[in-house]
């Protein structure tokens, strides 16, 4: 009710620049109420991608969070005439220039205050919500671009509603669920997931930041959640390096306990029983580490999704050993996003799981997934030739690699935009092999390159508390220790061994001949990861440029 007496109206389109808070969820849900299309925006871009997406939107109304975001908006002005207000969550400044600047807290009063002078306008707010339609579009998903330049997603109400009935058949929540949420929430996956929990009757929790999740997972103790690879990476990293800190029967009680779990999750997920010696130091390890493991995420965990990059299959099954089942989905913005997940108790490791009971699947020739149902989108907002690509004889196009097996369960290869073509002609996908490398004690990050160059080779970022401590020397301090700590032969050396380790089972044309060490940690702030954490293929390799060419010069 406040937002309209700013003139937002049936259609008109509100964008939210904002964190992950509940004040996003309650604006999201009250221009969705109003027929009104909501633009989410990512806290971390540029001023110049806001008014990009600003105008390109043709928003009315931006809801930002702090100052530095109002800042971004105030900034986008000239650029987007259907701009009219900015909404603020904090205390609102002065408007200084043609737009208007109110806070929140006063639209909420104006809002209050219609019905407080007429309980008619409550009514008739009601009556206007029941008007919204299936086919009316609901939100427009400026696509974060981790290759080639984002683009508008229009879902409708149908589209997502559609999602939430097929993961409602595969996942069962109900009000006795705890949710934390950690993730963007401009993100469709995360939308999506509170979207779920809303209409389950799931409470939901907000962590403070991805940074405080360790904290934050001990105070909630939340029973479901959903998370990207990544995150579920840092957590076994963490446990790991706390076992290897151990010493005595401590470290020999932790080391069965991983060989307990990994053999655990290697067999009954499959279908086979626990290898017979097993059976006897599990009660054990569950009481003394399993348990531990447990209370660090709370105690209550059921099952955790994760989604938006694949989900290495050691980490999964490692975690499977210990009691937490991670069930991996696959989805995109355009199809409101999932498309597949496995199934609670049919966990098949190395897969993404079966199309959702209202989904579609085939394989085109060429090994690309393609996809059809309700939950597909409308389109690419101002952008008919790419809508008409991506919807190319009514299936939509996914630009990933893959197979369905003989039980339904969809294997993602690779991203058929990252299918590295040699000089020679080979196909080589990156994405398996980064994965087995990052899945190395002495590797953090992996970049396969090789575009139209005679061998593929690798951009190799260390774990330097690992390598230094197989060296038997403290971890660097900072980028300049890095440096010198890598330069050592004894390193190139261990880094080698582990990148041997992977090329073991690979073709001649898949192995890689040659690596390149960098010394910078991957971050968003820093460019490198999009706000869920994906690698930026193309900007790591722009950035390190340099070392690239050395590589193949060499």
């Amino acid at each position: 009710l406040g937002l309209e007496t700013l003139g937002m109206a049936r259609g008109s389109r509100v964008a939210i620049l904002a964190e992950s808070r509940p004040d996003w969820v309650f604006g999201d849900l009250a221009i969705l109420a109003a027929g009104a299309v909501t633009v989410p925006i990512y806290p971390t871009v540029s001023a110049e991608q806001v008014a990009t997406i600003l105008a390109d939107s043709g928003a009315m109304i931006c809801i930002a969070s702090t100052p530095e975001q109002l800042a971004k908006v105030l900034a986008a002005e000239s650029r987007c005439p259907s701009l009219a207000t900015a909404v603020t969550m904090f205390d609102a400044p002065a408007a200084t220039g043609r737009l208007g600047v109110v806070s929140l807290k006063d639209v909420a009063a104006r809002g209050h205050k219609r019905i407080t002078d007429g309980w008619g306008v409550a009514r008739e707010f009601h009556d206007r919500a029941k008007t919204v339609v299936a086919s009316d579009l609901a939100t427009i998903i400026y696509t974060s671009g981790s290759s080639g330049e984002p683009k508008g997603v229009m879902l409708t109400h149908a589209n997502i509603v559609a999602n939430l009935r097929g993961i409602e058949q595969v996942l069962s929540l109900n009000e006795r669920d705890t949710g934390l949420s950690f993730l963007p929430i401009c993100h469709a996956f995360e939308r999506t997931t509170i979207y779920v929990y809303l209409t389950n009757g799931v409470s939901v929790v907000f962590a403070e930041s991805i940074d405080t999740l360790p904290r934050d997972l001990l105070i909630v103790r939340p029973t479901v959640m959903s998370g990207v690879p990544r995150v579920y990476e840092k957590m076994l990293d963490r446990i790991l390096e706390r076992g290897r800190a151990e010493t005595g029967i401590r470290r020999a009680v932790f080391n069965l306990a991983i060989a307990i779990a990994r053999a655990r999750g290697a067999s009954i997920p499959d279908g086979k029983p626990a290898p017979l010696w097993t059976r006897f130091g599990y009660p054990i390890c569950q009481r003394l580490v399993y348990s531990k493991v447990a209370e660090n995420l709370g105690g209550r965990i059921r099952f955790t999704v994760s989604g938006s990059a694949p989900l290495r299959e050691d980490v999964g099954r490692l975690f499977f050993g210990m009691g937490l089942h991670i069930l991996e989905g696959y989805g995109l913005t355009e199809t409101s996003p999932v498309l597949t997940v496995n199934p609670p108790g049919q966990i098949r490791f190395g897969s993404v799981g079966p199309p959702l009971p209202n989904v579609e699947l085939k394989i085109a020739e060429d090994g690309e997934i393609l996809a059809k149902g309700p939950n597909v989108m409308m389109g690419y907002f101002n952008q008919p030739a790419a809508t008409a690509a991506a919807m190319a004889d009514g299936w939509f196009h996914t630009g990933d690699v893959g197979r369905i097996d003989a039980e339904g369960y969809l294997h993602i290869t690779d991203r058929k935009k990252e299918i590295i073509v040699t000089s020679g002609g080979k196909k080589v996908a990156p994405q398996p092999i980064e994965a087995a490398l990052r899945g190395q004690s002495m590797i953090a990050e992996a970049l396969v390159i090789g575009e139209r160059q005679r061998f593929p080779a690798v951009l190799i970022l260390p774990r330097w508390n690992a390598l230094a401590a197989a060296l038997g020397t403290a971890p660097p301090a900072d980028n300049a220790g890095r440096e010198a700590l890598a330069a050592r032969p004894e390193a190139r050396a261990l880094i080698q061994s582990a990148i041997d380790a992977v090329n073991a089972p690979l073709a001649h044309f898949e192995k890689l001949k040659a690596f390149a060490v960098i010394v910078e940690d991957f971050s968003i702030k820093g460019g490198e990861l999009t706000p869920t954490l994906k690698v930026k293929r193309r900007v790591v390799e722009q950035r390190y440029a340099d070392k690239i060419a050395d590589i193949y010069r060499a």
